[in-house]
Parts: structure tokens; C-alpha cells; sequence
């Protein structure tokens, strides 16, 4: 392992006058769009069981206001200390997982998920994961300058195996997917060769298959992945949310029907809406003019942080860049298809949209490790 040493800026303008200013103010900008599409999904429920209609607001504002201290406190460190963490923060997040099956794990809704911390918080270690696996990740690859051969791609396979898998027991299966993602896309980025490309490719896909026809997945997991193949049948069944949510976007047209004014949003046609189906809840209130708008603003953040990886001067910032930006941007693109119905219903979180907390400072960090990246770009 090499010594490490401080870096210092090159002379020249303060630090903090190099930060890419745009993926900041774009990140904030989806983040408090998405604070309030969070309400106006929330507010018509919570008012007919009588609680307070800001309850989901505030928690999600708070949830806001944590991540972006985070995205600064992360930006503000030089990104290289996370290649000496790297080991540590590895260990923490596999024990992290491994807690889920022990009576510390908080059950809901047939997952082992969450740890509970008190009456109202609440941690998911699996959405942690992800930023975590792509430090492991690229730490590897980085400490190898010339390449991944046959024995470093298995190491580094093994190496995201475990999180990944003991993710998709809980069952996860949306941060499995994600993991999965991310961790193909730095592969490539990382340079190996193309038979062994060629190679993890097909045996994904022999993978997949035999996952499905294993009977390795539950039925309903199968039924949510397939159901946008098939979206008429079980319409009271695996495919009722998504025809709901197909249906709330429709009815938005051009412009929308107005912030607030959605019925099917403030019927609670879609249920859980605010986490999953968020983007729903946006095409009907805003239309198709609003839903452009939000998904244009993440294409600036998903290419902002390309932006970060291609200016990089070394190997592990390009790649921690390059997870970060495979993280959010398969993220968006994922859950905007799922709720039009053209991508399998996986429960992939929208980026600073979808309420949750875990989720969203995930996201913030992810930014905060493309925007020290970019800081220190120079030397």
C-alpha cells in the first residue's frame, strides 16, 4: 500500500471556487422538488386518518437537510481517504447485513430491511451498500494499474458477492439490481478484457434464468419483474399498481392537472406512492411538461458526474465517479420506466424524489464522493 500524503490544491482560485456548481444547484433543486411532490402525495391520506398532512414533509425535508451536510462533509474530504477506509467501511456494512437476520432487524411488509432505532428512526443498511461497494470496488481495481486478469476478476467478483447476495436475502432485490449494475459498469470502466466480458455477461444471463426458474425468487417477486409484459392481466393483482400509476401520468396530459389537484394522487389510487410510484405523482400533477423537466434536471446531474470521472487524474477517483453516476443515473431511469410501464417493477427508489431517508443521504453521498472528485481534479 502506498504512503499517503495530503493533497493540496494547485494554486489558483480557493478550493471551494472549483466545486461544480451545477451539479449542486441541480442537486438541490431536484431535492426540494422532490420534498414537495413527497407532500402533495402524502397530505389527502394523512388528513382522512386525522394525523398531521406534514408529517411526510418534514421527516423528508429533515431527510434533505441531513444529506446535504453529508454531500458537503464528503465533498470537503479528499477523496483518496476513502481508498484507506475502504476496508473498514466493508466490514462495517457486510456486519451491518448480517444484523438483518438477527432479532436487531425490524420486519415489515414480509423484508427484513430496517434496523430501528427508537419509535421513529429508522436505518437500511442495503441502501448504504451501494456507495460502500463502490469504494470496495474501486479501491480493487485502482491498486491494479495494469489490469484485472482471470484471478483479480474472480477476487473482485467474491468480493461483491457478499454484500449483494446477503442483500437479496432480506429480500432487497432493488438494491441487489443496482449492485449489480454499478459493479458491471466499473468492470468495464476498469478495463477488463473483453472474453472475460463476454463471459460475466452470459453468465448473468444464465444467472437470471436460472434464479426464475429455480424457484430461487418468491412468486410475487417474479410477477412485480415480468409484470410490465403483461400489463393487462391481474389487474386487481401484481399489476395494479402499475396500471394506476400508468393511468395517474396519462391523465396529467401537457401541463398537469396542478400541484395538489391530482385525484388519483390524493385518492391514494396508487398506494405507497410517495416511495416507489413517485414519479407518478409528478406526471400527473405537472403533466408531461413537469415530468420532462424533473427527468432533465437528473440528466444534468447524471452528467455532471460523468463529468467528474472523465476529468479524474487517477484511477480510483475516475471509478469512484463512475459509481456514483451508474448509481443515480440506472437509478432514475429505472424507476421513471417502471412507472410508465416499459421496465420491470424492481422498487428502485427515484433520486431525491422518493421518500426515505436511507435512500436519499445514499444519494447525497454518492454526490458529495463525484463532487470531491472534481475538487481536486487539479494538482
Amino acid at each position: 500500500m502506498s504512503t499517503f500524503l495530503p493533497h493540496r490544491p494547485s494554486p489558483g482560485r480557493p478550493l471551494v471556487l472549483r466545486a461544480d456548481v451545477a451539479l449542486v444547484a441541480t442537486t438541490l433543486v431536484v431535492a426540494a422538488i422532490g420534498v414537495v411532490i413527497v407532500y402533495s402525495s402524502t397530505r389527502s391520506k394523512l388528513l382522512l386518518e386525522g394525523a398531521s398532512p406534514h408529517y411526510y414533509l418534514n421527516r423528508q425535508a429533515a431527510f434533505v437537510m441531513v444529506g446535504v451536510v453529508a454531500m458537503v462533509v464528503v465533498a470537503a474530504l479528499d477523496y483518496h481517504w476513502l481508498e484507506h477506509a475502504s476496508a473498514v467501511l466493508y466490514v462495517g456494512i457486510v456486519l451491518a447485513l448480517l444484523a438483518m437476520f438477527t432479532p436487531i432487524g425490524s420486519r415489515q411488509l414480509g423484508a427484513t430491511r430496517w434496523i430501528q432505532i427508537g419509535s421513529s428512526i429508522q436505518i437500511q443498511p442495503s441502501s448504504f451498500a451501494i456507495p460502500v461497494l463502490i469504494v470496495a470496488v474501486a479501491t480493487f481495481c485502482a491498486r491494479r494499474p495494469e489490469g484485472l486478469d482471470g484471478r483479480d476478476l474472480c477476487k473482485v467478483l467474491a468480493l461483491a458477492a457478499v454484500p449483494i447476495l446477503l442483500v437479496a436475502k432480506q429480500p432487497d432485490l432493488a438494491s441487489a439490481i443496482v449492485m449489480s449494475v454499478v459493479l458491471l459498469v466499473m468492470l468495464v470502466v476498469a478495463g477488463i478484457p473483453n472474453r472475460f466480458l463476454v463471459l460475466l455477461l452470459g453468465g448473468t444471463v444464465l444467472g437470471a434464468f436460472a434464479i426464475v426458474h429455480l424457484g430461487l425468487l418468491k412468486s410475487y417477486q417474479v410477477d412485480r419483474l415480468v409484470s410490465f409484459l403483461h400489463q393487462s392481466k391481474d389487474l386487481q393483482g401484481s399489476t395494479y399498481n402499475l396500471h394506476q400509476s400508468v393511468a395517474a401520468i396519462g391523465s396529467g396530459g401537457l401541463f398537469g392537472k396542478g400541484l395538489f389537484h391530482g385525484p388519483q394522487t390524493n385518492l391514494q389510487y396508487v398506494p405507497e406512492q410517495q416511495t416507489d410510484f413517485i414519479f407518478s405523482a409528478v406526471g400527473e400533477q405537472l403533466g408531461f411538461v413537469g415530468s420532462a423537466s424533473v427527468l432533465l434536471l437528473l440528466g444534468i446531474v447524471s452528467l455532471r458526474l460523468l463529468r467528474a470521472a472523465q476529468t479524474s487524474h487517477d484511477a480510483f477517483g475516475r471509478l469512484l465517479a463512475v459509481g456514483s453516476f451508474t448509481f443515480i443515473a440506472f437509478s432514475a431511469f429505472e424507476n421513471a420506466g417502471m412507472s410508465m410501464g416499459i421496465m420491470p417493477v424492481a422498487g428502485i427508489p427515484l433520486p431525491f424524489l422518493s421518500y426515505g431517508g436511507s435512500a436519499t443521504l445514499a444519494f447525497f453521498c454518492a454526490v458529495g464522493i463525484a463532487l470531491s472528485v472534481h475538487l481536486r481534479r487539479q494538482r
